[in-house]
């Protein structure tokens, strides 16, 4: 627990100073948690970071993550789309060459590595373009959910939620978790709702359920990744929390969820 709370307090050091600033700092820190993000994928699939199928997939995060003016450079006809799709001839040109060491299932896993985490960091750079306020109620959403389901599923959790993915997450936990989200993000709310681009406060406490579930689901998500590559982390980067992936797990989904609702 002391690695873990001094680990938060360093991240947050970094993080929130670099989030309220925005810019080309915050870019270059999310394009970074990107790519870190990528080589947990990689990790997980006991591939080389130093590899032809670690560079095309870094290339493919990437340009998920760089600002458009970035890639000027390339010619007008080529879409974002094509240039994921370009890896993904890439990765495919690289299972022959291999002579199937790199195989179909592995570059599968690396596009939708690259695709998942990728867009879900794209959003946070789009939540960050739009202000940070509205990073901040992604990110309460998530503490506070994640907090509240620990604190209550310890004390009156009985009932598992997924054992075969997360055997100490329960329905009362979840509930909770999500209960207290909409109480106290309500409460931020109430005092910042009428900035940043927030609709009013009865649809934002509604969203902020259905948001809520969504980062749990995030959650899970991850962690079916990790049973099934039997790892008990995606990365060891933030001592005593795991990966990136680990810590970004439910924001990777959250953050698709505001776009989606039209809030950024």
């Amino acid at each position: 627990m002391k690695q873990r709370v001094i680990t938060a307090i360093v991240a947050l050091i970094i993080f929130v100073p670099l989030l309220v600033i925005g810019g080309t700092a915050f870019n270059i820190l999310v394009i970074a948690m990107g790519l870190v993000a990528m080589s947990e994928f990689l990790r997980m699939k006991k591939k080389l970071l130093v590899s032809p199928e670690a560079i095309i997939s870094f290339l493919m995060i990437a340009a998920l993550l760089v600002p458009e003016d970035w890639l000027s450079f390339l010619p007008k006809q080529i879409t974002l789309l094509e240039i994921l799709y370009i890896g993904l001839l890439c990765l495919l040109i690289h299972m022959v060459v291999s002579k199937n060491r790199f195989s179909f299932d592995d570059a599968g896993v690396l596009v939708l590595g690259a695709l998942y985490a990728g867009f879900g960091f794209h959003y946070m750079l789009v939540a960050r373009a739009q202000s940070w306020q509205m990073i901040l109620y992604a990110l309460l959403i998530v503490w506070i959910t994640d907090s509240g389901a620990y604190m209550i599923g310890r004390k009156i959790g009985k009932n598992k939620l997924a054992p075969h993915i997360s055997p100490n997450k329960t329905w009362e936990g979840s509930i909770g978790g999500t209960l207290s989200a909409v109480v106290l993000v309500g409460i931020y709310l109430y005092f910042f709702g009428n900035q940043a681009g927030f609709y009013s406060l009865p649809v934002m406490l509604v969203l902020t359920l259905f948001f809520s579930i969504g980062g749990q689901l995030g959650d899970l998500i991850e962690s079916a990744f990790k049973r099934h590559y039997g790892v008990k982390d995606s990365g060891n980067i933030l001592p005593g929390h795991g990966g990136i992936l680990d810590r970004f797990d439910s924001l990777l989904f959250v953050l698709p969820l505001l776009h989606f609702t039209g809030l950024i």
